[in-house]
């Protein structure tokens, strides 16, 4: 098998008719339609990588990560927090990168300031919010 490098980013819209896959191009100056002998899977095949694309694009990227700030804690390598979202965000010494949502400013600021963040994240947060694991390779 070969692999080729692709780039869809220019494909605007897509359907299969009478055995034909259609595209709709965006040239930038105008659109361009294409048809292609294509049997019905490959419109379903894009369709489903375009599913992919979408749920990709959702995960957070680098640019809209929670900031994260350095801690002194026997328990976290850093902490952050989101305020328009109410999300805390910790990665733990073991590198997995946890976020507790429905977290108030005031429970973050406590956090922060906390003498013993470990102490004070097992007493206040741990079990009371929901949380989930995120994939830290962007942290």
């Amino acid at each position: 098998m070969k692999l080729s490098k692709l780039d869809l980013s220019n494909v605007v819209a897509i359907a299969h008719s009478e055995g034909h896959l259609q595209l709709l191009l965006d040239l930038g100056h105008e659109l361009e339609f294409l048809e292609i002998p294509a049997p019905v899977e490959a419109f379903e095949g894009l369709q489903h990588l375009n599913e992919i694309v979408a749920e990709v694009k959702a995960l957070p990227s680098y640019e809209e990560s929670i900031a994260m700030l350095p801690t002194n804690s026997s328990m976290a390598n850093a902490v952050g927090y989101d305020d328009e979202k109410n999300i805390l965000q910790i990665e733990f010494h073991n590198g997995a990168v946890y976020q507790y949502s429905g977290i108030e400013e005031d429970t973050w600021e406590d956090l922060h300031q906390a003498d013993s963040v470990g102490k004070y994240f097992n007493e206040k947060i741990r079990g009371k919010y929901q949380s989930e694991r995120i994939d830290n390779d962007y942290c």
